[in-house]
C-alpha cells in the first residue's frame, strides 16, 4: 500500500494489538482457509462458505472470529456438527460444545451471506468495494472481515484456497495460482490456491471485465481490453525490474505475480500477496516508481510480514527504498540524490513521529515511508554495498513466509555488520526511536 495520511498532532504508542482495536485473537491460530464465494455483481450479493482449520493456543470454550456488520451468519459447524454462535456487529463467537485443550485442531465451517461493504477508518475506505462494473478488495490493515470470517492479525498467517463463482462475462483474480476455471451456463467458477502462508489483510478478490496478457516469465497483466495497450507500455521493462529485485532481495518468494489495472480511477495503488492493483490513472509517468514500490512488497510485507502493525516501517520503508534503488538502476537519479531530496522534504514536516511505533492513525503517514527509507540509506552508506545487500537477502531468506520485528532486523543487521566498524543498532536508534531528524 502506498499512501499519504494527514498527520495527527501526537504519535501513538503501544503494541500492534491496539493499532487495530478489536481485530485479531491470539487465543488460537488459523493454518488454512477455504473460501467458497458465490457473487452477483449487479446486486452486490454474496453467498459464501468459509472453512477454517484452527489450532487452540490455550484452553478454549469459544472461538471469536472477525466478521463485518453487513454479513449475516446462517450456520456454524465444528467438525461437521452444528454449533451455536453469537453474532455482534464486528464479530461472531462460536460456542464450543466442550472445553478444547491447548493444541487441539478445530475444523470450523461458517455459512454466511449479505451485501459486503467497505469499512471507513483512520486509514480511509478498506475492504470489499464495488467498482463501476466489478469488485476490488483492499484489505490493509483491517478490511478482511468485510468479506470472510477470520483471525484478522498480521502474525496469523495461513494457506488459502479461494473459489469464486461469478457471471461468465467477468474475470476473477485472487491470490496465488489459478487452478481452474469451470463454466456452467452463464456462470463461471474460478479456483485459486495460495500455498505460501498469508496474513488475512493480504487476501484479495478482483472481479471485472478483464483480459489477460503475459508481461514476463511469470508476470501477468490483467486489464480491460481498451486499457491493455497503455498498460503494456506502462509496464514495459517490468521483467528487468523483477530481475534487479531478485539480485538485491533474493529469489521472488511466490510462484507468480499479477498486475491488475481497473477501469476505475483509484486514489492509490493497492497491495496484496502475489498481486498489485492499479487504477487507470496510475499508468502515467510515475508508474515505474509505483510499480517498484508495490513489487517490493512481495518481499517486504507479504513474504516477510511485520508481527505487529507498529513495525510497519519494515514494509513501507523498504518498499520506498526499493523505489530509490530502481531509480538508480534505471538511470534516473541515484539513491543518494533521492535521499537528499526526501530529507529536504522531511525536514519541512513536524518532527513528532517515532518510526518504530508511529501510532495507529499515522502508520501509513508519508513520514513512515520516507524516514524508513532514509534509515536504510544511512545503513547502506555506513558500510560496503556487499554487506548491506547481503543483509537484505539474509532478511528475506531468514524470515521467508513468516513474521518479523524491528528487534529481529537489528539482531540480523548486527551479525551482518559484525566485521565492520558499524553498529547497526546504534546507527539506527535515532531513526527508529527518536522523533528528531538525525543529522546527515
Amino acid at each position: 500500500m502506498r499512501a499519504v495520511i494527514p498527520a495527527s498532532s501526537t504519535p501513538g504508542s503501544g503494541t500492534g494489538q491496539n493499532y487495530v482495536p478489536g481485530h485479531g485473537h491470539p487465543q488460537y491460530s488459523v493454518s488454512r482457509y477455504e473460501l467458497e464465494l458465490d457473487y452477483d455483481v449487479d446486486s452486490n450479493r454474496l453467498e459464501a462458505i468459509a472453512t477454517l482449520l484452527a489450532v487452540a493456543a490455550e484452553p478454549l470454550a469459544d472461538v471469536v472470529l472477525d466478521l463485518g456488520p453487513h454479513l449475516s451468519v446462517i450456520r456454524a459447524e465444528l467438525s461437521g456438527a452444528a454449533v451455536p454462535f453469537v453474532r455482534s456487529s464486528h464479530h461472531m463467537r462460536i460456542l464450543l460444545p466442550g472445553a478444547v485443550s491447548r493444541g487441539a485442531v478445530m475444523s470450523l465451517r461458517i455459512t454466511y451471506a449479505g451485501q459486503p461493504q467497505p469499512l471507513d477508518g483512520p486509514w480511509g475506505t478498506i475492504g470489499w468495494e464495488e467498482l463501476g462494473d466489478g469488485v476490488l478488495v483492499a484489505g490493509q490493515p483491517a478490511g478482511a472481515p468485510t468479506w470472510f470470517p477470520c483471525n484478522d492479525r498480521p502474525a496469523d498467517k495461513a494457506s488459502y484456497r479461494i473459489m469464486v463463482t461469478a457471471d461468465a462475462g467477468y474475470r476473477v483474480v485472487a491470490n496465488g495460482v489459478c487452478l481452474s476455471r469451470v463454466r456452467n451456463g452463464a456462470r463461471s467458477t474460478w479456483t485459486f490456491e495460495q500455498a505460501e502462508p498469508m496474513a488475512s489483510y493480504l487476501a484479495t478478490v478482483q472481479i471485472g471485465r478483464y483480459e489477460q496478457a503475459a508481461i514476463g516469465r511469470r508476470e501477468v497483466l490483467v486489464a480491460p481490453d481498451s486499457l491493455l495497450p497503455k498498460a503494456r507500455k506502462a509496464l514495459a521493462g517490468h521483467e528487468r525490474m523483477m530481475a534487479a529485485f531478485e539480485r538485491w532481495f533474493g529469489p521472488y518468494p511466490f510462484a507468480g505475480y499479477t498486475v491488475v489495472v481497473t477501469a476505475d480511477k483509484l486514489e492509490i495503488p493497492l497491495e496484496a500477496q502475489t498481486l498489485t492493483v492499479l487504477g487507470r490513472n496510475h499508468l502515467g509517468n510515475k508508474s515505474r516508481s509505483l510499480l517498484a514500490h508495490e513489487l517490493a512488497h512481495q518481499w517486504f510485507g507479504n513474504s516477510v510480514t511485520a508481527g505487529d502493525w507498529q513495525d510497519i516501517w519494515l514494509h513501507e520503508g523498504f518498499a520506498t527504498y526499493a523505489e530509490w534503488l530502481w531509480a538508480e538502476e534505471s538511470g534516473q537519479r541515484t539513491a543518494d540524490e533521492e535521499a537528499r531530496k526526501a530529507r529536504r522534504r522531511l525536514a519541512g514536516c513536524p518532527q513528532d513521529l517515532r518510526l518504530a511505533d508511529p501510532g495507529p492513525e499515522r502508520m501509513f503517514d508519508d513520514v513512515v515511508y520516507v524516514r524508513g527509507a532514509l534509515a536504510l540509506h544511512a545503513l547502506r552508506r555506513a558500510g560496503p554495498d556487499a554487506v548491506f545487500f547481503g543483509l537484505l537477502r539474509s532478511w528475506t531468506d531468514t524470515f521467508r513466509h513468516g513474521n518479523a520485528t524491528t528487534a529481529d532486523f537489528l539482531a540480523l543487521a548486527g551479525r551482518a555488520y559484525a566485521n565492520t566498524r558499524t553498529v547497526p543498532a546504534a546507527l539506527l536508534a535515532p531513526w527508529l526511536a527518536e522523533t528528531a531528524l538525525p543529522r546527515p
